[in-house]
Formats: C-alpha cells, sequence, structure tokens
C-alpha cells in the first residue's frame, strides 16, 4: 500500500479545514459583507469630510453666514420635528439597535445628520463629526439587513461593524475605530463575537477614503520623555483633570438639554434660540476659532500653550450648539477641549506641551465616552507609538473619574469601574 506523500497529506488536511472548520463560512461571510460595507461607509465618509471642509472653508470666507445660523438653527429642527422623530436620537438610536434589535434604521437618517451637520458647520455652530460619520455608517449598513438575509444576531454585529467604518474612516485610526465600536456601547466590555468584522470593515472603509485622497489631519509630538514613575506621576496628575473635565461636559450636555427642553416646549424653535446665543458668544468673543471643528486650534496646541480658559469656551460653545438641538459630533470638540486643557497645563506640568496636548485630546475623549482602550490605541495612531504609555495612563485615570456618565445616554455598564468609587464621583460631578 502506497504511503501519501507530505504533499498529498497537506492538500488533505487544507480541503478538510476549508470543508469542515466551522470558522471559515464566517470568514468568507464577513470578508464579503465588510468588502461593501468598507467600499460604502469608505466613499460616505470621503463625501462628507470633503463637504465639511467646503463649509467650513465658505464660512471663514463670508462671516456674514454665522448671521443666518438661528434660521439653519430653525430649519434642522423642522426637518427632524416633522420627518425624522424616530431618528432624532441619533448615536443612542445605533446603541438601542446592538442592545435590542428592533425596526430598520431608515436610510434618511444618513441624509438629515449629513445635511444638518452641514448646516451647523455652515452658519457657525460647534460640533464634530464622529456622531455623523457613525449614524451615516449606520442608516447606510442597516439597509443591508433584509438583502443579505442577516439573523438578529448578525445584524448587531453588522451595526458594530458599520460604526467600526464611520469611525475609523473619518479620523483615519481605524484600529482605534474597530476598538471604539466593540467598547463604546456597553461599559466595561468588549463584544469579542464582532472583533473581526469591526477590524476588516474599519480597516477597508479607511483605505477606501484615502483612495478617494482625502487628507487627515497630521498632529505632531516631536519630543516624548523617558517613563519615569516621577513622569508616570505627572500623567496621572493630568489624567485626573482630564476625568474632571470629561464628566463636567457630559453632565452639562445633559443639563442643558434638560433646560431646553423645559424652556421651549416647541422642538423646532430650541436651535434657533441657541443659534442667537451662540452669534452674540461670537460677538462677545471677537473670534471665530471657537466654532466648527476649531481644527487650526487643535494644531495650535501642539506647537504652544493656550490660554487656559481656551478648553472652557469651546466646551461651552459646544454645550450649547448640541444641548439646542444642532447636528454634528462631540468627539472632535471634545478633542478640541482636551488638547487645549493639556496645552495650558504645560506651563504648571513639567512634561513637553505636545505630549500634554495629545494625551488631552484622547484623554477627555476617553472619559466622556467611557472608551479608554480604542483612544490608547488612537493616540498611537495619530502621535506615534512613543506617546503610548502617557496616553494610555491619562486615558485610563480619566475612564476612571468621570464616573459613570457620558455623552451616550442608552449606553449600557456592563461591568462597574468601581462601585463604590464611581457612585462617589456621579454624586460628587452632579453637586457641582
Amino acid at each position: 500500500m502506497k504511503r501519501k506523500s507530505f504533499g498529498a497529506k497537506l492538500t488533505l488536511t487544507f480541503k478538510l479545514l476549508i470543508t469542515r472548520h466551522p470558522a471559515i463560512p464566517y470568514l468568507f461571510k464577513w470578508i464579503l459583507v465588510s468588502l461593501l460595507l468598507g467600499a460604502l461607509v469608505g466613499t460616505a465618509s470621503a463625501i462628507f469630510l470633503q463637504s465639511l471642509e467646503w463649509a467650513t472653508q465658505t464660512r471663514e470666507r463670508h462671516l456674514w453666514l454665522i448671521g443666518f445660523l438661528p434660521i439653519a438653527g430653525l430649519l434642522i429642527g423642522l426637518l427632524y420635528h416633522y420627518y425624522g422623530k424616530d431618528i432624532a436620537s441619533g448615536n443612542n438610536l445605533l446603541i438601542d439597535t446592538i442592545h435590542r434589535p428592533a425596526q430598520k434604521i431608515p436610510f434618511r437618517m444618513t441624509v438629515f445628520i449629513y445635511l444638518g451637520t452641514i448646516a451647523t458647520h455652515l452658519f457657525g455652530g460647534s460640533a464634530g463629526r464622529e456622531g455623523t460619520a457613525l449614524q451615516m455608517a449606520g442608516g447606510i449598513a442597516d439597509q443591508l439587513t433584509k438583502p443579505l438575509r442577516l439573523p438578529v444576531e448578525d445584524r448587531r454585529t453588522l451595526i458594530i461593524a458599520a460604526i467600526a467604518a464611520g469611525f475609523g474612516s473619518v479620523f483615519g485610526t481605524p484600529l482605534a475605530g474597530a476598538i471604539f465600536a466593540m467598547e463604546f456601547f456597553l461599559t466595561g466590555k468588549l463584544r469579542y463575537n464582532a472583533i473581526f468584522p469591526a477590524f476588516a470593515a474599519s480597516i477597508l472603509a479607511s483605505e477606501v477614503t484615502h483612495l478617494w485622497q482625502v487628507k487627515h489631519t497630521v498632529y505632531a509630538i516631536a519630543t516624548v520623555p523617558d517613563v519615569s514613575f516621577l513622569n508616570l506621576g505627572y500623567a496621572v496628575l493630568a489624567g485626573i483633570v482630564f476625568g474632571i473635565c470629561a464628566a463636567i461636559f457630559s453632565k452639562s450636555l445633559r443639563y442643558v438639554g434638560g433646560i431646553f427642553r423645559s424652556k421651549i416646549k416647541y422642538p423646532p424653535l430650541r436651535p434657533f434660540v441657541g443659534g442667537l446665543i451662540l452669534i452674540l458668544c461670537v460677538l462677545a468673543l471677537g473670534s471665530t476659532k471657537y466654532i466648527g471643528l476649531g481644527i487650526p486650534s487643535i494644531v495650535q496646541s501642539f506647537e504652544q500653550p493656550l490660554p487656559a480658559d481656551a478648553f472652557a469656551i469651546k466646551l461651552a460653545l459646544t454645550v450649547i450648539t448640541l444641548a439646542a438641538g444642532f447636528k454634528g459630533g462631540e468627539v472632535t470638540p471634545l478633542f478640541f477641549i482636551g488638547a487645549a486643557l493639556g496645552s495650558a497645563m504645560a506651563m504648571v506640568l513639567p512634561l513637553p506641551v505636545a505630549l500634554l496636548a495629545g494625551m488631552g485630546f484622547v484623554a477627555v475623549f476617553a472619559g466622556a465616552t467611557n472608551t479608554p482602550l480604542a483612544c490608547s490605541v488612537m493616540a498611537m495612531e495619530l502621535f506615534g507609538s512613543s506617546c503610548g504609555i502617557y496616553a494610555a495612563v491619562a486615558c485610563i485615570v480619566s475612564y476612571l473619574l468621570s464616573g459613570h456618565t457620558g455623552i451616550y445616554e442608552k449606553q449600557v455598564i456592563g461591568e462597574a469601574k468601581h462601585q463604590r468609587f464611581s457612585n462617589d464621583v456621579d454624586k460628587w460631578i452632579g453637586d457641582l
């Protein structure tokens, strides 16, 4: 009897692996879905980022447009009040769909959030882009559920993969995007059964956005000091400040939103009034650097210490914008707030200004969204691996200090940060 050659055995083993291993069909299915999702979401992000750049440049060339911010707010309010009540919760609808899949997310979510965000930035609101990217991605992805005949569990995975693709492509951070999607809807736990689709969709969407020749802002940290107990102590101190700042932002957003809802019963009037307040703020400040995304100021924070009140002004304008009902994300303003705060702290902490700005950039975001792992990875993707330890320390401490209240109201606590400690922090921040 002839013995099989090594090559024949290897071929037989490969065939058995392909035909019988349960992971192989799963991989092939999600590779195909991720390719489709990456192409659609990556293209949508490219269009959105280019539109956002156009809106920003147009506003800065024609500052008189800011005078129409209340009218733009009224139109956004009317659009959502009469045609978008079921999608008005935005990112919280995505979180709800992951936890309790119900009816399909309407495609108009993608259209409405795109129009609302571009209008907000064109006329001078202080908002970001992450919320828009996630909602556009979720609205696109859920249209695939029925044609692909995905069951409930796969639909959850599809939404997570879409969020990863939206986040990764809009910021140019595919690894952080994947981790964020698995981390943000369930505080304290990761959904590992979505790990492959999340990473595949995020990486592919980011590459598609690059293929459309969309450029992302480059932030540089030229000098990172050697890790020492003293420097780590400074990072912990900075993380404490960043965590408190994140908690104040989250609490303020909910508090001011409650004021708008209680004082102005007709929802479309809320952004109209908010627009009037923002115009008065811009006139009082005599500057437009605190509206829109604020990218130039973020870049500047890596180069020199910013005024100590810069982060507070951006925080206040962003809270008014979003609480009033304008559209956009919270994350880029959180980048601004954190980077400005870290930059100002360089005047009291003996760490490089760029390093402190970078730590604040990700740590305030980590505290406000309860996503310390994603933010730690994001720091290394944006600034280089050399800052990783400092960024991770700041993100984790900020996460612990920010309490359980974040910017996503539907976020579920999967595992408490530290029961007694977190409850005390929540109470203390609430008393502020």
